[in-house]
């Protein structure tokens, strides 16, 4: 090799092939970071996905982003090598980000959904052939047993978080508008950081990422890297029963409610371990060492559950119920996903000094004590951010430094566990099963972002919008959903057969202030409405039964469930998001809304039209563990509880954890 590439990893500092790795890390984070910043706000106010259902893709994405590392941790532990993997995986997820900017583009069509898709699965493909090639060839950076490997991947883990600060900020800038159409040039400039990122790393990969001797990192497989290693065959018979256990698995999660996604993903979680901790070439001291690797790992899936909250639920909080007004400006809900990468930014260095002091003392905590406290950092987060909103009315919005404090309490956990836990499989990891392994953690944190979905879809609300109708203008709508003549997808979508429907005038409502008024309703008027029973549309012949109401049937809104609507409008960048034409108040709680709205057609122009929509006033409340999730206070408990539990008993097992370490600290 070259002088200049043995120079480049002289010295008592950190190799310049670190930085490289640095760089090309972190613009690949602000590509995953940008479009992650977008990708529920884009569902719900640009396709108009409901929480729910965004909740649930958003786990999966995030999910299968950590399964496939195992793909791409083999493929370069076997065939490939880190550095073509990551070439590969590069030029995936540039695709992927580009199929978002489609899918952003043409948001309005009905092909849209289905575009997107397509870029999640190129993003979670290429993801996985990444990133687990990229961490592990940051070991490789040092000799055996080097003292700084730790502080390197503290750093590395730095590159991460500079890449995710800048992210949210840029293409929330850009595409968190309040437009729908501009969603997509933050998806354009995520897909031109991750040009960048192969850019860079091709560029540079030849001259500064050797090892110490000057050898080429990652350009042979890694279970052919030593001569002395020897490349284990896999064993068929062991290969074809562990495949049954994920059948098993796979088929047993499903039919207890998982989603494919979700039972993949689980069954996934358990089987791979399984089939390479029985390899027979393992030692007793590598099995326990992986061992090590697996109870860790599992209760890192508690951690990554609550802290990739920051994507949906927390967006959710901070889109709806955080006052985001700064000198007069409104902050994007996106911008608040910066505060984390900030955070580590800031504070990594102090982490590394710390952990550097106790080291020279021979008083550094070892990795599992380190990883507990960051569970308790993280159910401590919660906690304070549930006592901030103990009480609040569901319409009131509390000050944004309730987010600044949890993010930055998370940070400081996340600081504990997960470049810790990076440093450990590196150092735990037999070599021929060093990127395999790196797949395994990654494993964890896929089963982890998969629960955190599932969690996010408790998310309290105390208004659903249940079902919407567009027709065109002077279709009359009501008229049609009362005669029995609008689609049936109506009704049949809707959660109760029993509805009260206008047959005359109904009372205008507005939300808004008005002169010398403050934001208020006015009572509904039902003796102009009838009822009918949607289970008589089964014969389209037939009318439905009417019957009219008195007038002491008067009811009202609740102010605060308007304000809730008139917010929940606005966030799908409805026109009259300030209010509505017309509102009927129903029988079994739900409103019934309709306004006029301008939309393009295909020739481009504006056409008028005309959208009914249900709200669900008294939405059923969800269940978690048996107990009712009534409010947010009740949604961030489920995390410090979690949290919590997961710390004490992670803490408890530390010891006997260190003894499996076998000397590893």
């Amino acid at each position: 090799m070259s002088g200049t590439a043995t120079t480049a990893n002289s010295g008592q500092g950190h190799p310049k092939g670190l930085y490289v790795l640095f760089v090309t890390e972190m613009w690949e984070r602000f590509s995953y970071y940008g479009m992650r910043a977008l990708f529920v706000l884009f569902m719900v106010k640009a396709l108009f996905f409901e929480k729910a259902q965004a909740s649930e893709i958003y786990g999966s994405y995030t999910g299968l982003v950590y399964l496939t590392p195992l793909i791409g941790g083999y493929m370069a532990d076997r065939y490939w090598g880190n550095r073509k993997s990551i070439i590969i995986g590069g030029i995936l997820m540039a695709l992927g980000q580009f199929f978002m900017f489609i899918a952003g583009s043409f948001y309005e069509q009905s092909m849209a959904p289905m575009i997107m898709y397509g870029g999640l699965a190129f993003l979670i493909l290429g993801n996985g052939f990444f990133k687990p090639n990229i961490s592990t060839m940051v070991g490789q950076l040092y000799p055996e047993g080097d003292k700084r490997v730790e502080s390197a991947f503290t750093i590395f883990y730095m590159g991460i978080n500079l890449g995710a600060f800048i992210a949210p900020l840029l293409c929330g800038y850009l595409g968190d508008t309040g437009n729908p159409e501009d969603f997509r040039w933050g998806f354009l400039a995520a897909c031109m950081g991750m040009i960048l990122s192969l850019i860079l790393f091709i560029s540079l990969k030849n001259k500064y990422i050797v090892t110490p001797d000057g050898v080429q990192i990652g350009e042979k497989p890694n279970n052919a890297r030593k001569e002395d290693e020897v490349k284990v065959p896999i064993n068929p018979r062991r290969l074809i029963s562990w495949i049954g256990v994920f059948g098993a698995l796979f088929f047993g999660f499903y039919q207890m409610g998982m989603d494919v996604i979700g039972a993949f993903i689980f069954g996934s979680a358990i089987a791979a371990p399984g089939f390479i901790i029985t390899d027979s070439s393992l030692v007793k001291q590598e099995r326990d060492r992986l061992w090590v690797i697996y109870i860790v790992a599992f209760f890192v899936i508690f951690f990554w559950a609550a802290f990739e909250q920051a994507g949906a639920s927390l967006t959710f909080f901070a889109e709806e119920q955080t006052d985001r007004n700064l000198f007069g400006s409104v902050i994007p809900a996106s911008y608040f996903q910066s505060i984390n990468a900030l955070a580590i930014v800031i504070f990594a260095p102090i982490f590394v000094w710390i952990w550097g002091f106790l080291g020279k003392r021979n008083r550094e905590p070892a990795s599992p004590f380190k990883q507990s406290l960051g569970l308790f950092l993280l159910a401590l987060g919660y906690l304070v951010i549930a006592i901030g909103v103990k009480g609040i009315n569901p319409s009131t919005k509390v000050s944004m430094m309730w987010l600044v404090s949890v993010y930055t309490i998370h940070t400081l956990g996340e600081l504990c566990l997960s470049p810790i836990g990076l440093s450990m499989v590196n150092k735990l990891s037999p070599v021929r099963f060093a990127s395999l392994l790196m797949g395994v953690w990654f494993l964890s944190t896929a089963a982890a972002n998969k629960f955190a979905g599932t969690l996010s879809e408790y998310y309290p609300e105390d208004i659903v919008l249940e079902t919407s109708y567009i027709g065109d203008a002077g279709s009359n709508v009501l008229d049609k959903l009362a005669t029995n003549t609008l689609d049936s997808n109506f009704v049949k979508d809707a959660p109760d057969k029993q509805y009260m429907l206008p047959v005359a005038t109904i009372t205008t409502v507005k939300i808004g202030k008005a002169e010398n008024q403050k934001d208020s309703i006015i009572g509904l008027d039902f003796e102009n409405l009838a009822v009918f029973d949607a289970a008589s549309k089964s014969n389209s012949d037939s009318l439905p039964t009417v019957k009219l109401l008195s007038s002491n049937s008067m009811k009202s809104v609740e102010v605060f469930k308007l304000k809730l609507i008139k917010a929940k409008k606005k966030s799908m960048n409805s026109p009259l998001d300030s209010y509505f034409e017309n509102a009927v108040l129903l029988e079994n709680g739900m409103l019934l809304t309709s306004e006029k709205i301008q939309k393009k057609n295909s020739e481009g122009k504006l056409i008028d039209k005309e959208v009914l929509q249900v709200w669900n006033l008294n939405p059923e409340k969800p269940k978690f563990a048996g107990f009712p999730i009534v409010d947010l206070y009740d949604f961030f408990m489920i995390f410090v509880i979690l949290a919590g539990v997961a710390s004490i008993i992670l803490f408890f097992l530390s010891k006997r954890l260190i003894k499996m370490m076998h000397g590893v600290r």
